[in-house]
């Protein structure tokens, strides 16, 4: 299976992107989605993070406290290194299962974090949705109601906009509306396509 990795920073519009490609049939896994899937009640994960982390991390109704998890893993870094090494793997193994499961030319890896961890090594294409800057603040501000200082510290956080553009195969400029966006995903797709033909 001919695999495309799709990334880009905050408010870059990768979700609507994706959203494009589905609608086109492609299958896309979403790291994102799977990072939860693997951490709902009922599965290993939750047990073991529970056992870890005692019982102040999972919600009244059993399900992953994460607001409490954000906090014990974000101020002390064994902590944080503790539920890489735990969720990494797992999260690993199910997006390559969901991989060989889809069919079509192609499918579609969708993974904010594609470049900054060891997924990009699942794919043979990366796009990048990019954007200036300005527009992930704004865009970010206005659909998570964070203000520009907490944004600012995620984009910092983020691996920087030039280099994630060094290490694209394809990148897709998204400064524009979701008209644009749609036209430029469709002629990538028919391009993606091809490349799994050739590969």
């Amino acid at each position: 299976m001919f695999v495309v990795g799709v990334t880009g920073g905050i408010g870059s519009g990768k979700s609507a992107a994706t959203d494009i490609l589905s609608q086109l049939g492609v299958t896309v896994v979403d790291a994102d989605i799977v990072a939860r899937e693997v951490v709902e009640p009922g599965e290993p994960a939750l047990q073991a993070i529970k056992e870890y982390f005692g019982s102040e991390v999972i919600a009244t109704n059993g399900s992953l406290d994460r607001a409490a998890l954000r906090k014990l893993v974000f101020s002390n870094n064994d902590n944080r290194e503790w539920l890489e090494k735990l969720l990494h793997p797992i999260i690993r193994k199910s997006i390559i299962e969901q991989l060989n499961r889809s069919n079509g030319d192609y499918a579609v890896l969708a993974s904010p974090l594609l470049l900054e961890t060891d997924q990009y090594q699942l794919v043979d294409h990366v796009v990048v949705i990019d954007v200036p800057v300005e527009i992930q603040l704004q865009r970010t501000m206005s659909r998570d109601n964070n203000n520009e200082e907490q944004v600012k510290a995620i984009i910092n956080a983020q691996m920087a906009r030039q280099e994630r553009l060094d290490k694209a195969d394809s990148v897709i400029s998204n400064d524009s509306d979701l008209a644009h966006l749609d036209t430029e995903i469709s002629t990538l797709h028919e391009q993606l396509i091809q490349l799994a033909k050739q590969a």
